[in-house]
């Protein structure tokens, strides 16, 4: 979706607010002159730094110096975890700013017409620019320092004379359909790809640098189809340009020298066109297309990467990425005709609820497919009720409906003990069902990792009631509870996620709250920090409800103490 936008009215007046701590009559901060604008205004701002976030939705505005001669205005949320400008259904122009994020996007905007002109981005996690749909006009802009550089997701647009370096990901991603124009725009120092396409991308880049990557230099992936003409790719770790199978686009009169072997790598089955126009081009080696041995190292080493960012679970990442380690190495072997031993990919996921058990299947299936173990990176999440039926021979039935749908991929069964409990009257159709997965799993060992979850004690009572069980599951990955400091980091996350912010004083109290609680069956670890977030939530809005004016900016986004004392005893 490119997004529903604002526009002008014929003869709309254009008003412009001032924004100056110091001076009389005007704004004191850029939120409250947002709050005060109309379409079309033009804010103004003096020069100086101010520490705060932006939100626009559903208006036209445009972000100015109010200096005539450009003095620097820097917007500052290294101190807060949102987003330093957060755009929706807008249309939003900001002109030589300076901007600053912490652990969130410099700048996410959703079907909105953004424009940047002669800004500076940083931030020290997140993407500089992070947009979908609407439209990208990017210029003369720098990002530095940031997760990734632009994400443009189902959108056209023009990125020029832009310099985007020393990220630590991707350069710029292009994804969705999306089809902006990139020129004479550089990308160095990038820790993967300079420039990566994928999802039916379609951009046109012409006249751009890559250089210094820690893969490649650019990567087209999944059906995309971009064009790049007269661009200089060099010095890169991994090979100049990488064309998956079924892509097309073309390479025209590219200059792309010291990279990785092949400068070029087509895919077979690519349609990708490359001409050589300059008679003084140096030769380009091409690839063959064959895949290299172990899969896609690239995307695994992001699935890892987004493993690493969950709150807490050291020693579940230990045990995944050693179990990744295995599987890496074995594809080498394998590939080199030497020999491999049997590995099951099936694993028992033991621990209390709430501990991130899905979420981390979930990336070991996308692990196990970029790694070309299984098919593809499907997941499907079952528990007793999808799997029992209610009579002879309707449980074998289920069973192995659930188990095909999710051939190629992850097989999750949650609370999976409960298969091997009767419940009720009647026939043990639970144990049923794990005669069934026996079968099946022996069957299709190759095309399935199944992954059987629940609380410690009682997986050791479901290993047991299939002797087949334990030589499938030879491997079992125990999540801990989370501390206290993990679960008001997990709270801290959902509040920037819902664009909150703790006060000073809350997050004290909020430690004390979580080591008081009791660690027994009931204790549901993240889903107990979600449902005391959204109570935290309710009691800010019953007091704010009761304040008889509209309240301040600050206010609807910040939870008090008294918000978090309305709910837990302190």
């Amino acid at each position: 979706m490119r997004g529903h936008l604002p526009s002008s009215a014929p003869g709309a007046v254009i008003r412009t607010l001032l924004v100056s701590p110091q001076q009389r009559g005007a704004y004191a901060t850029i939120g409250d002159a947002l709050a005060a604008a109309t379409d079309d205004s033009v804010i103004a701002v003096a020069p100086g730094t101010y520490a705060e976030a932006i939100f626009v939705t559903g208006k036209r505005l445009k972000l100015v110096s109010s200096d005539l001669s450009g003095a620097a205005v820097t917007l500052d949320a290294s101190a807060i975890p949102y987003p330093a400008v957060s755009a929706r259904n807008a249309a939003l122009t900001i002109e030589g700013f300076t901007l600053v994020a912490a652990d969130a996007p410099v700048v996410t905007a959703r079907g909105t017409q953004l424009a940047l002109h002669g800004c500076e981005l940083t931030a020290r996690f997140g993407p500089g620019v992070d947009l979908a749909g609407g439209s990208i006009d990017l210029r003369k802009c720098t990002i530095t320092g940031t997760q990734y550089g632009v994400v443009v997701e189902d959108a056209p647009g023009t990125i020029d004379d832009c310099q985007i370096s020393e990220v630590a990901e991707d350069g710029i991603i292009v994804r969705i359909g999306a089809d902006p124009v990139i020129t004479a725009t550089v990308v160095r120092g990038c820790g993967r790809r300079g420039v990566y396409v994928y999802q039916f991308g379609k951009p046109t880049l012409e006249g751009c640098e890559v250089t210094q990557t820690g893969d490649a230099g650019v990567v087209v992936a999944h059906q995309s189809s971009p064009t790049i003409r007269r661009c200089k790719i060099h010095d890169t770790q991994g090979v100049g340009v990488s064309v998956a199978r079924g892509c097309g686009g073309a390479i025209e009169d590219c200059q792309i020298e010291n990279t990785g072997v092949p400068a070029v790598d087509i895919a077979e089955g690519a349609t990708t066109t490359l001409i050589t126009a300059r008679p003084d081009a140096p030769p380009l080696t091409i690839g063959d297309g064959a895949p290299a041995a172990g899969g896609d190292a690239a995307a695994v080493e992001a699935l890892l990467g987004d493993l690493e960012t969950m709150v807490g679970l050291a020693g579940v990442k230990d045990e995944v990425r050693a179990l990744i380690d295995e599987i890496q190495v074995n594809e080498w072997r394998r590939s080199a005709g030497l020999s491999v031993g049997a590995m099951s990919h099936h694993l028992v996921f033991a621990g209390a609820p709430g501990t991130g058990k899905t979420t981390v299947a979930r990336i070991y299936g996308k692990l196990l497919a970029a790694l070309g173990v299984l098919p593809k990176g499907a997941f499907k999440e079952v528990s007793r009720r999808d799997l029992v039926g209610q009579y002879l021979g309707h449980t074998a039935e289920k069973t192995s409906a659930a188990f095909e749908e999710a051939r190629g991929g992850v097989l999750f069964i949650d609370e999976a003990y409960t298969l091997s409990r009767t419940m009720g009257s009647g026939g043990d159709f639970g144990q049923e069902s794990i005669d069934t997965l026996v079968k099946l799993m022996e069957d299709h060992r190759h095309e399935i990792a199944v992954i059987a979850a629940g609380y410690t004690a009682e997986m050791d009572e479901f290993i047991s009631a299939n002797p087949g069980l334990a030589s499938r599951f030879t491997k079992t990955i125990v999540f801990e509870n989370y501390t206290p400091e993990e679960l008001v980091r997990i709270v801290r996350r959902m509040c920037a996620a819902d664009d909150y912010v703790l006060g000073d004083d809350v997050e004290p109290v909020l430690l004390r709250h979580f080591a008081a609680v009791e660690r027994d069956a009931n204790f549901g670890n993240a889903r107990d920090a979600r449902k005391l977030f959204e109570s935290i939530r309710k009691a800010q809005a019953q007091r704010l409800r009761v304040l008889g004016r509209r309240p301040s900016l600050d206010e609807l986004r910040i939870l008090q103490l008294a918000d978090l004392e309305a709910v837990v005893t302190t």
